[in-house]
């Protein structure tokens, strides 16, 4: 395999079946309209024939493939078992054994020397399947029940089915396109759960269901009639309440419901307002609510049991500029706050007897800190997880009055990895309008700072979601091969807080493409790198990114992997039969406005295709994928290999088993991510 590639085989070439597309006064005509029919042979014709493309052109990096995909595997202990925590008197715990995909679920009554209870052994159930998914598990309060979701499918609409815990008998109770989660009434026997709308999937319901009765018969308890909002329900850490939340981009609204009353009536908290965002938490005679209300980076409020209004909201964490509050853990006499500041994430402990307090201390430049799993109310120890891009994922015990940390468990890497030997950086470019970008880098040490390094440079950018800083062993092989790996933690995501992610959205979605061309263009002056060997990837709305970064500047890359992209943002923005759409207007604009029409135009990376050399590309898909639909990389492809006027690498492939997440298991994701770094490894000659 090489940048110019020389062998004979032709790439597929589409059908053109012209579709105009009309609105707003303005005619777009797209050639592959048609590839929007999963059913269409010749749509799977298309797309196995680019997988056998693919597979063609990648033959000689066959060995290649096969030796990442075993490097990776091996430096992954595979009889393993994760840290136990008790809930509800029982020790809950993973447990992974050699040469098996999937988890067996476990717990133990009372101590940890009490006899193995395996709640759910997903291996036996998954035999047979191509993809499978366990989601949402929930245990009723006496641990007699288990619900838990299954998706065969890989469209995240889960089954919900219900085992007994003390028989092993799994009921014929089966709860048909779900989220997959539940939430237990405190008589044992009840739970709610979200349904979802067939066609769009958007989650739109919620419904009651008695264990032992048919799910025909389950009660409709809230239907949430607005396609902008997702609803959920979820029982209160305190195990007081059901809370139903209803949530979209602006707006939230949250219902409540006293669990040990399943038949009663939610009652609405605080009534939805536009730009109100809020969630709820329960402690003892308060109810605490994280909001934005006059507070653009959210504040902690707290109200009486019996008057949620907002005038009876009293504030308890004020707002602060450079600070985002991201969330908070309740406790008897504790409060753990999740908090952002300079682009880290900081966890504050606070005492609400005494109302003393303190922040965990972390030493690295670039890392991250974060809230584990922590059911138990009555407790002074706060399980938390700290990694960073040097660090593997460890999991403390921290007792919130002594102030004391206890390693439970870090993940081991086999193969010898010394942390030692890499660095990490956290650095900041300087975009077109003066903004400070950050930037997290690791590299093994001797990577030498002279341009003419790879490297590879991630980003996202959207939704407000921050890409932090973690460790991932399957990147040690990108490393110790020379390449150095950058995250750019660009606008429209929420790492410098709020006001970084409304900057970086709607009329100001550019920025977020300026700010990773900008934080490239650093990279290179600093010399990590040059444009011969700058590499790029993003996923979903990263591969929106990486759409319009090589749309803006072709050159600036050697290659860019672009994962289940979201890239024909405007044909997808006028679908509201698509999932995700509706609820979406708040984040891309509604282009049924003719503004927002003419900005989405402007960037969309399938309407800016134009004839032009571009970089060497790798796109992937999933056939079944909910979330961004295959044909939207299918039509990208066509359409740029119609258009570009290079001989540079443009390969497409699609996951006919899969979806958005990819394939099912521990191991078999693995071959997507050897294929990638195969991609990136022949285009540096390695």
């Amino acid at each position: 395999m090489s940048a110019e590639s020389t062998t004979t085989i032709a790439a597929p070439v589409a059908e053109k079946k012209d579709t105009a597309l009309t609105i707003n006064g303005d005619t777009r005509i797209d050639s592959y309209y048609w590839m929007n029919d999963r059913n269409d042979p010749k749509v799977l014709a298309y797309l196995n024939a680019e997988n056998t493309y693919l597979d063609t052109m990648m033959a000689s990096a066959t060995q290649l493939r096969k030796k990442l995909y075993e490097e990776m595997r091996g430096r992954i202990m595979e009889t393993d078992v994760s840290v136990p925590y008790l809930k509800e008197g029982y020790y809950y715990y993973t447990r992974y054994v050699e040469g098996k995909e999937y988890p067996i679920y476990c717990r133990k009554k009372g101590s940890l020397e009490a006899k193995e209870e395996i709640t759910l052994n997903v291996n036996e159930m998954a035999a047979g399947h191509d993809y499978y998914q366990v989601g949402g598990m929930a245990v009723s309060p006496d641990g007699q029940w288990l619900a838990f979701g299954v998706d065969t499918v890989s469209r995240r609409q889960y089954t919900i089915r219900i085992k007994n815990l003390q028989t092993g008998e799994i009921l014929p109770d089966a709860i048909l396109n779900t989220t997959g989660g539940a939430a237990w009434a405190s008589d044992n026997k009840t739970f709610f759960y979200t349904g979802k709308d067939p066609v769009t999937l958007r989650a739109d319901r919620i419904g009651r269901h008695v264990v032992g009765t048919e799910a025909a018969k389950d009660k409709e308890v809230f239907h949430e009639k607005d396609e902008t909002f997702n609803t959920i329900a979820y029982r209160s850490k305190s195990g007081q309440y059901i809370f139903i939340a209803s949530e979209s981009t602006l707006s939230s609204e949250y219902r409540i419901l006293d669990a040990s009353k399943p038949l009663g009536d939610a009652k609405v908290f605080y009534p939805r307002q536009h730009n109100l965002l809020y969630d709820v938490d329960h402690q003892d005679q308060h109810f605490y609510i994280r909001t934005n209300y006059e507070a653009k980076n959210f504040r902690l409020m707290e109200c009486p049991l019996d008057k949620t209004g907002i005038r009876d909201w009293k504030e308890v964490i004020p707002h602060r500029a450079d600070v985002l509050l991201e969330g908070q853990e309740l406790f008897k006499e504790h409060m753990v706050l999740s908090e952002r500041k300079n682009g880290l994430t900081q966890l504050r402990v606070i005492n609400t007897h005494t109302h003393q307090e303190h922040y965990l201390h972390f030493d690295e430049p670039a890392y991250v800190a974060s809230v584990s799993i922590n059911p138990e109310f009555d407790t002074k120890t706060l399980r938390y997880v700290y990694t960073s891009m040097t660090t593997p994922s460890s999991t403390y015990d921290y007792d919130m009055d002594a102030k004391t940390n206890e390693l439970k468990k870090r993940q081991e890497v086999l193969g010898g990895y010394d942390p030692k030997n890499y660095v990490t950086e956290r650095v900041y470019a300087t975009a077109r309008d003066g903004v400070k970008v950050p930037i997290s880098i690791v590299y093994k040490k001797g990577f030498e700072k002279d341009g003419k390094r790879p490297l590879l440079l991630y980003g996202y950018g959207s939704y407000g979601h921050s890409i932090d800083p973690g460790f991932s062993s399957n990147r040690l092989s990108l490393l110790d091969r020379g390449f150095a790996y950058a995250i750019a933690h660009i606008r429209g995501g929420e790492e410098m807080g709020r006001q970084w992610y409304e900057d970086g959205k709607l009329f100001k979605k550019k920025n977020t493409f300026y700010d990773f061309i900008d934080c490239a263009e650093f990279l290179v002056a600093q010399k990590y790198t040059d444009s011969a060997h700058l590499y790029a990837m993003g996923g979903s709305a990263g591969g929106l990114l990486i759409g319009a970064v090589v749309n803006m500047r072709p050159k600036l890359w050697n290659g860019v992997i672009a994962a289940v992209p979201f890239v024909d943002v405007v044909t997808t923005m006028l679908d509201e039969s698509i999932p995700l759409t509706t609820g979406e207007f708040d984040e891309w604009g509604n282009p049924k406005n003719k503004a927002y029409y003419d900005y989405m135009k402007s960037y969309s990376p399938y309407d800016n295709v134009v004839a032009q050399d571009y970089p060497n590309m790798l796109v992937l898909t999933g056939l079944h994928d909910s979330q961004v639909q295959y044909w939207e990389p299918a039509k990208w492809v066509a359409k740029l290999r119609e258009l570009k006027t290079d001989k540079h690498l443009l390969l497409f492939k699609t996951d006919m088993e899969a979806g958005h997440g990819g394939a099912s298991g521990r191991f078999k994701p693995l071959e997507d991510v050897a294929l990638q770094y195969a991609f990136l490894l022949g285009l540096e000659g390695k």
